[in-house]
């Protein structure tokens, strides 16, 4: 009798190959991202890290050494020359005056347009949501002229109440739009419990869809806020007198004034720069919240 030899197995030349191990390219992968990601964060923080540096620094200091170079000084003497004799005061006051309360009506009429269309069969509601969404994607370049002509007429040109009917106007159909999604969200049965509690639309509204919308109008409110505070296209074409314009405007002047005096001008941008970091840094987590529930939504 002949013995059967069982075949021998085959084996590829690329399973045998040496391989990096998985654990290693992974931590390289990551390491290279951090790296990567640390590079570009630099990057970008650098101009503010000039900005900042050269607003403590003495305008002698500046003049002999230049912008770039190291600070041989410190003073702040340049924001108290931006705040006092540059009107940053004032213009600073001007932009609350116009940024909280264009805010706080924004987002009140968009919450309760956003809750009307989402929960509640309003006749031509596509439509109505779709002339908003249209309007946003105008641009507002082809509107400056008829808006000037428009507040003239109603008499509230060179007035805050003019800058502030135009931010309302065109960021509410944004805002109404962001809501509608998110309100729309919310289960139908919640509501359907309320009513048979024997709640009406204004109490729906206001202690439920409101305490569920929080996250969303915390982010909106973050947005609206950085938005408005840092417009300067709509101040400079509604408004006239120097006393009346917000610190956007007001920066301009600035630069006019103090041509050289570079100290100057940062401090003056590290003040109009301030309060729009100080809301993002309140609502951080109220718009790091909001953008993840919308994401999984």
């Amino acid at each position: 009798m002949t013995a059967t030899h069982a075949p021998t197995p085959r084996t590829d030349p690329q399973e045998t190959a040496p391989a990096v191990p998985r654990e290693r390219r992974r931590i390289w992968g990551t390491a290279g991202f951090h790296i990567g990601a640390g590079l570009l964060s630099a990057l970008w923080l650098l101009p503010i890290a000039l900005v900042l540096v050269t607003s403590v620094r003495s305008f002698d200091d500046v003049a002999a050494h230049g912008v770039g170079s190291l600070p041989h000084s410190f003073t702040l003497d340049g924001f108290r020359q931006a705040w006092v004799d540059g009107g940053q005061q004032r213009a600073l006051i001007n932009s609350l005056l116009v940024t909280v309360p264009t805010v706080l009506l924004s987002l009140l009429l968009a919450s309760t347009a956003a809750f009307a269309l989402s929960r509640y069969d309003v006749p031509l509601r596509r439509t109505l949501l779709l002339m908003m969404l249209g309007g946003n994607l105008l641009p507002p370049q082809i509107l400056l002229v008829p808006v000037s002509k428009l507040s003239e007429l109603l008499g509230l040109y060179d007035s805050l109440y003019a800058l502030i009917g135009v931010q309302v106007g065109f960021g509410i159909g944004f805002y109404v739009f962001v809501l509608h999604g998110f309100m729309r969200s919310i289960p139908p049965e919640i509501q359907q419990a309320a009513v048979i509690d024997g709640a009406g639309p204004w109490q729906i509204y206001t202690r439920i869809i409101l305490p569920l919308a929080k996250p969303a109008m915390a982010a909106l409110s973050a947005l609206s806020f950085t938005w408005i505070f840092n417009d300067l296209l709509w101040a400079i074409t509604v408004l006239r007198t120097d006393s009346q314009m917000p610190i956007t405007a007001s920066l301009i002047g600035l630069q006019g004034q103090y041509v050289s005096m570079w100290n100057v001008i940062a401090a003056g941008s590290v003040i109009a720069a301030a309060p729009t970091v100080v809301v993002f840094v309140k609502f951080q987590r109220h718009f790091v919240a909001g953008l993840n529930l919308g994401a999984v939504k």
